[in-house]
């Protein structure tokens, strides 16, 4: 029986994997899900950045720095793959090292997910772009498999600005992990030897109780 391993065998990180292959049998095959690496009480979203911002982010467990701005939307991704996806495996300019960042689900729920728009509850709440309340932005994504593949199940991103994104930086972050070593392995491994040897963080769905939640994330 293959066994799960963790990152910080390895990479000196917290985030628990396990081969895609035997994880995707298991994830939503359509839909809008929010897929997460989670545990009871926090969970993790991904960002890439370059070498200087990830660097300050490590040593300070906060964002910020001469090359970080909060007037910038910033995205966040729960979703491994779509980080994946967007920075290219982390070999994107700009985007080469990759950052698991933990945060408390009460944060996550209570002041990103709540407070999230997306151009239909925009348009359904009539809500102009200039009111304040949209500094966070949400979007539903086609998913994707590691050599990007879309797949018909949608994935959640999230951007942040402004005095949310201090929030974010200043109050809801646990930790935040480099994961770039750990990246590239896996970049390797799908390159050299194919799907059935990649790795990623484990992934469940979100459940989500709240209908008017659900509502206000066009889930329903």
């Amino acid at each position: 029986m293959e066994q799960m391993k963790t990152v910080s065998q390895k990479f000196n990180h917290t985030l628990k994997t396990e081969q895609y292959l035997k994880q995707c049998q298991n994830f939503p095959q359509e839909g809008r899900h929010i897929m997460c690496h989670q545990n009871e009480k926090s969970l993790v979203v991904y960002q890439a950045f370059n070498k200087d911002i990830a660097e300050y982010a490590i040593k300070n467990q906060k964002f910020g720095g001469e090359n970080y701005s909060f007037n910038r939307m910033s995205w966040i991704k729960p979703n491994f793959l779509w980080m994946m996806y967007r920075s290219d495996w982390a070999q994107k300019k700009g985007q080469e090292k990759i950052l698991a960042i933990w945060i408390s689900k009460e944060n996550f729920f209570n002041n990103i997910l709540h407070n999230a728009y997306s151009v239909k509850r925009q348009q359904r709440e009539k809500i102009q772009d200039n009111k304040k309340g949209l500094d966070i932005r949400l979007q539903w994504d086609p998913d994707y498999d590691p050599n990007f593949k879309k797949q018909n199940r949608r994935a959640i991103q999230l951007g942040l600005r402004s005095q949310e994104l201090l929030n974010f930086s200043d109050k809801y972050i646990e930790k935040i992990e480099d994961i770039t070593g750990f990246v590239k392995e896996q970049e390797y491994n799908l390159r050299k030897f194919g799907v059935d040897q990649v790795e990623i963080p484990i992934e469940t769905e979100l459940i989500i109780n709240d209908q008017i939640l659900l509502e206000k994330l066009d889930m329903i």
